[in-house]
């Protein structure tokens, strides 16, 4: 989870590992381990996987499971699994080992400017080829593919999750309020105040960690000229200050005045913020496929069963991207050292494809592969079932994390201040004036134009 105390010396951190990992080019992986064409015998030995995951997680019981049985024939093989859900934390870690090119084997990273840099530096292994030589490239989702994806076309890190994000509503709420699931943007904020004038909270939401709030300043520009305004943001090359950028501040403000949010929403984290939800007390929360476990199941007090519903994101006037395009990720991918890459773990890696996917799905998670159904846990919902079978029409285009696009230092300028924006602290216009300032201060660091 991603905190805003200590973003300021985290960004420190990212740019002094990142300048010390470019003044040295002497360590760096082999072409051919880059390409993951490595050869010899396959010699047993412990390899680790730093990632930035809840230890109890489905992604990790399936991988721990896997590794396993991987162990049974490969006498001497151990996966040691460190695990750091705090995202800040996780950043951090990975910066300093990257610095002392003390990476592991295996280490969570997502397609991020910071990923990009150790690309470059040829330290990371190219999972597409891999996926290709493997034979397995055809059976992942697409869209699990792309998400992976690096501007220049690459996949460097193994997808392992694959979610949509919807909005989910309680119904007896939006009953009481006369009001029903907004079909555009500028509907969604009208239904804020029918719901405050009935006694709910609109919208729960986890304002400790910067990214759930960076995805509502997204959603303007992704209807209005999908990914295209933030990738040409974080180089420069649009500003905040442009129409689709204006648009994204405007609407938190605009979402700040209404009322949507719950005071002192900036210290709730994402535990209070799906408390606030399951409890009945509020009647939206932005969130994932991945807790359909939270969301769908007999788990959810008895009222609230078959009272839970969702929408997925609102269109606006002007849309380029369709109401079949939104959030979707594979989540945080697996990238592979390329200095550390050996015969085992690329045989180990061949048999994580190839068996991961069954019982990752058999514990009711979506496979990013699609040949491989989700087990339908006891006790679930019809929504449950319902909201699976949108992974089945999904359209082509998804709307890219800003936390992901960003340098480090400019997001977390951006989710310091968008808290200040949701709290009517600073303006729309004052808002993109911090943000193109902090993008030409410190995209140089990170872009090649």
């Amino acid at each position: 989870m991603r905190r805003r105390r200590g973003l300021w010396p985290l960004a420190a951190v990212m740019a002094g590992a990142l300048g010390a990992v470019t003044g040295c080019g002497t360590s760096v992986g082999s072409p051919e381990a880059v390409r993951g064409s490595v050869s010899g015998p396959i010699t047993p030995h412990a390899i680790t996987w730093l990632n930035a995951r809840v230890s109890n997680g489905p992604v990790i019981k399936a991988v721990a499971e896997v590794a396993a049985d991987y162990a049974k024939t490969h006498p001497g093989f151990k996966l040691n699994i460190i695990s750091t859900p705090d995202r800040p934390s996780y950043t951090q870690k990975v910066a300093t080992l990257a610095a002392a090119k003390r990476l592991p084997e295996l280490f969570d990273e997502d397609a991020t400017p910071f990923a990009e840099k150790l690309r470059r530096q040829n330290r990371l292994v190219d999972v597409g080829h891999l996926l290709a030589e493997f034979g397995a490239k055809d059976r992942f989702r697409p869209l699990a593919l792309k998400y992976q994806q690096f501007d220049n076309g690459g996949i460097y890190g193994l997808p392992l999750e694959f979610a949509m994000e919807y909005f989910w509503y309680n119904k007896s709420a939006f009953q009481k309020a006369g009001i029903a699931p907004p079909k555009t943007l500028d509907d969604f904020i009208d239904a804020c105040r029918p719901l405050r004038a009935k006694g709910y909270i609109p919208i729960a939401l986890d304002g400790k960690d910067g990214w759930p709030l960076e995805r509502y300043l997204a959603y303007y520009p992704f209807r209005l000229q999908g990914n295209d305004f933030v990738k040409k943001l974080k180089k420069g090359d649009a500003k905040m200050s442009d129409a689709p950028g204006k648009a994204g501040a405007l609407f938190i403000s605009r979402l700040a005045r209404s009322g949507c949010f719950a005071d002192g929403f900036s210290s709730a984290g994402y535990t209070d913020a799906t408390d606030l939800f399951t409890t009945g007390r509020a009647a939206m929360i932005n969130d994932g496929t991945w807790d359909l476990g939270l969301l769908a199941t007999n788990t959810l007090p008895g009222q609230l069963r078959n009272d839970i519903g969702y929408f997925t994101l609102p269109t606006a006037r002007g849309a380029v991207t369709g109401t079949d395009d939104y959030v979707v990720s594979s989540g945080i991918g697996m990238a592979v050292n390329s200095q550390k890459f050996d015969p085992l773990v690329k045989d180990f890696l061949k048999y994580l494809i190839s068996r991961y996917p069954k019982k990752y799905a058999a514990l009711g998670q979506i496979s990013p592969t699609m040949d491989t159904p989700t087990a339908i846990p006891p006790g679930a919902t019809p929504v449950y079932a319902q909201a699976l079978r949108e992974a089945d029409r999904l359209g082509d285009r998804t709307a890219k994390p800003w936390d992901t696009e960003l340098d480090p230092t400019t997001n977390n300028v951006v989710q310091q201040n968008l808290v200040l924006l949701a709290q009517q602290k600073m303006s729309p216009e004052s808002f993109a004036k911090v943000v193109d300032q902090a993008v030409s201060t410190n995209s140089p660091r990170y872009f090649v134009k």
